[in-house]
């Protein structure tokens, strides 16, 4: 088995479809163990046989109460784990003058509880137990959209994508301010449109195909260039396309952040 080039041993990951799915079997292709984490237990399984998993659980991130016991379990029962890849996400068409305000409310705030807060308590929850290895990381797979949301059905998705980003963002400085940063590596992926089942509840489920939109990665294109900037130590990984909606980001602002965060 192909020795690691990644700065952790054993990771868990959110969500066992799409992107998921392609992470955690290129993980496992580099000598990586992987458990995969998902809601739907048949899915979960056949996932996990296919691609060689060690391990997988049932877990809903949206339901934040269930996330103590979940990590209770997974470090008890995987003592190793140090990576967490942040990827279960759900993205809902929400149009504020066609969507009933009460449909609208209860879709956004299951994204909200999703994208925000079952990424939020995982990470805090985990991070006691990565402060203990002599290295660990945390993924957050975020979106081009947190950096410019001109998916404009999407307005919750996008809201909570760019709050995914700044979170990202404060916990790197966080990590660095408590002296981890080089124990703990804070990465945030930010997937263009990739071929995915992510639009699955929009009109056209399909628009994130590239026979219907040649600006689309395919799953492949999208791994190759993640999994380069991966193995090179990149901690903010654009792929594609968003690479020059990145870019543009950093230029503009992250001088002044890096001047403004600084501790003297």
């Amino acid at each position: 088995m192909p020795e690691p080039s990644l700065p952790f041993s054993c990771a868990l990951v959110t969500g066992g479809g799409g992107i998921g799915k392609a992470l955690s079997s290129y993980l496992i292709s580099k000598g990586i163990k992987v458990i995969i984490a998902g809601r739907t237990e048949p899915n979960l399984k056949s996932t996990a046989q296919e691609i060689g998993a060690a391990d997988y659980y049932v877990l809903d991130t949206g339901n934040t109460g269930s996330i103590p016991a979940f990590v209770s379990r997974v470090t008890t029962e995987h003592p190793g784990l140090d990576c967490l890849i942040n990827n279960a996400g759900v993205q809902r068409p929400l149009e504020i003058f066609k969507t009933p305000t009460p449909e609208f409310l209860q879709k956004a705030d299951q994204e909200i509880d999703v994208n925000i807060r079952g990424r939020m308590h995982l990470a805090l929850s985990l991070l006691e137990h990565l402060k203990n290895k002599p290295q660990a990381a945390i993924i957050n797979v975020s979106s081009i959209l947190g950096f410019v949301p001109f998916s404009v059905i999407n307005p919750v998705y996008n809201g909570t994508k760019a709050w995914l980003h700044s979170w990202s963002v404060n916990l790197r400085t966080q990590l660095a301010w408590a002296g981890l940063a080089d124990r703990i590596k804070m990465i945030e992926i930010a997937p263009p449109s990739v071929e995915t089942d992510l639009h699955r509840e929009r009109e056209d489920p399909d628009d994130n195909k590239k026979r219907n939109n040649p600006n689309v990665m395919s799953i492949e294109e999208f791994m190759d260039d993640v999994s380069r900037k991966l193995e090179s130590g990149e901690e903010m990984i654009a792929p594609g396309v968003a690479s020059g909606f990145v870019d543009k980001w950093y230029a503009t602002y992250g001088e002044s952040y890096e001047k403004l965060t600084k501790k003297s």
